[in-house]
């Protein structure tokens, strides 16, 4: 097993964007999460989060990522489920997919402070960073909810971050993966840099 057992530990920076898009727009969950979770409806619309990651050193692991996760709900408790997700490491792909039912695939990377870039057999996603104002930092804590071996399998996610507004234009690719985004823009933009994960339950 190259990859570690959870928790993870990871440190870095996120850029995080919030689209609300309609119902019809919003990726299907997978057939095993049906009573588990449902997504949050808003109006007839839903919540999409998409964000670029940079895994730094300081983690158990480092690497870049490019994800999409919609908001749903078990209940009345909040979580989310990641619809789709790229990484630029197998160790990652590999343990996220059988610690907690992730669906990561690999992809190509380019990520600076000025912009991002991700492709995998054909561009995907591309953005423009402009200015980042991380401005205090606070906890962050969600839940994420996947399906693995068939079953609804929730894990916690516990962090710190220095939080703030970012300028971030994205450039989705038509007839890429995420398509469904391409031509909209999304309704919030945050920055959660110098942030110190816990992705896991310790066992």
């Amino acid at each position: 097993m190259a990859y570690p057992p959870e928790p993870w530990s990871l440190r870095g920076r996120m850029l995080v964007s919030v689209w609300v898009l309609p119902l019809a727009a919003v990726p299907e969950l997978p057939g095993e999460l049906a009573g588990a979770v449902r997504v949050v409806r808003i109006g007839g619309r839903a919540v999409v989060g998409t964000a670029w990651v940079d895994y730094r050193p300081g983690g158990d692991m480092s690497y870049r990522e490019l994800l999409a996760a919609v908001l749903v709900r078990a209940g009345m408790r909040p979580r989310v489920t990641i619809s789709h997700i790229w990484v630029d490491s197998a160790d990652s792909r590999d343990g996220g997919r059988a610690l907690w039912g992730i669906p990561k695939d690999l992809a190509e990377f380019e990520l600076t402070d000025t912009g991002a870039r991700a492709s995998a057999g054909g561009p995907i996603a591309r953005a423009d960073i402009g200015r980042v104002r991380p401005w205090l930092r606070m906890p962050v804590r969600f839940r994420c909810t996947q399906a693995l071996d068939g079953r609804p399998k929730t894990t916690p996610v516990r962090s710190t971050a220095r939080c703030g507004p970012a300028g971030v234009a994205w450039h989705v690719e038509p007839g890429g993966p995420l398509g469904f985004l391409a031509g909209r823009r999304p309704v919030l933009t945050l920055v959660a840099d110098d942030f110190r994960m816990r992705f896991g339950t310790q066992r």
